[in-house]
């Protein structure tokens, strides 16, 4: 298999303000979000990290998109290093997260247009993968459609169709169906095979056990900043399935808290 990715010892802290140490029940103004994370992607898989709320798993995808710094530790994207090359990361990835808001008075054509421009596609290759997409996820019929007036469901298709305007062989997604209904959560999860199918390498985060049983080839369990466990399903489960597995795993690390 051909590494396409590797974190190595990924680190993040973040100072709280005293509303988050309340919300966290903590007195102390540090919390470690990542800590000393390692792991590795190889071409042509989905590999998931999963967590419950809170265990890291968005962090560290915001570390390996560039939008913010690791403290210590780097990845390494398809060559490229998150610290020292974060311009040659963006143009290799497709980022996509459930907080990414589009402007309402835009339409899905301009945006389209827009972030191609932004990853410097040519003007026919935009017009033919705009038609594709736009015709793979229903989007067509809402081309001139202020984004104020779509539904969720449509906004979270037209989401995930701009972050791949550039056609990039790593694709990023933070809880790729959260907040979906069950129509288009199917149409996002049988798009994601599809681009696995195509030799892409897809790295998402989830706390949907069922979601990593039928995606991934590979999974990574996070619980509080650190990687428990890391390998296919066979080789992290011992026979268990997903669910009891990450159960058992959380009592070892927690002490027996749920």
């Amino acid at each position: 298999m051909e590494e396409i990715l590797r974190v190595e010892g990924l680190c993040k802290t973040f100072t709280l303000s005293k509303k988050q140490q309340k919300i966290e029940r903590t007195d102390a103004n540090r919390k470690v979000a990542v800590d000393n994370l390692s792991f590795s992607a190889y071409r042509g898989e989905i590999f998931g990290l999963l967590g419950p709320n809170g265990a890291g798993k968005t962090t560290t995808l915001r570390m390996l998109s560039t939008l913010i710094k690791p403290d210590s530790g780097d990845a390494v994207l398809d060559g490229c290093s998150v610290v020292n090359q974060p311009e040659a990361v963006r143009g290799k990835i497709g980022f996509l997260t459930s907080e990414l808001k589009l402007e309402d008075f835009f339409t899905p054509n301009y945006l389209f247009d827009f972030f191609s421009q932004l990853h410097h596609v040519d003007e026919a290759t935009s017009r033919e993968r705009k038609q594709q997409m736009f015709s793979r996820f229903g989007i067509d019929k809402f081309a001139e459609v202020k984004v104020a007036n779509l539904s969720t469901g449509m906004k979270q298709k037209l989401s995930l169709v701009i972050s791949l305007v550039h056609n990039p062989d790593i694709i990023i997604f933070d809880e790729p169906t959260n907040g979906l209904d069950v129509l288009t959560a199917r149409t996002v999860t049988d798009y994601l095979q599809e681009l696995r199918s195509e030799g892409k390498t897809i790295i998402l985060s989830t706390h949907i056990f069922s979601l990593v049983e039928r995606l991934c080839d590979r999974v990574g369990i996070i619980i509080d900043g650190r990687l428990t466990a890391c390998g296919t399903l066979d080789e992290v489960c011992g026979g268990m399935n997903i669910e009891d597995r990450f159960f058992e795993m959380y009592k070892e690390v927690k002490g027996g808290e749920e």
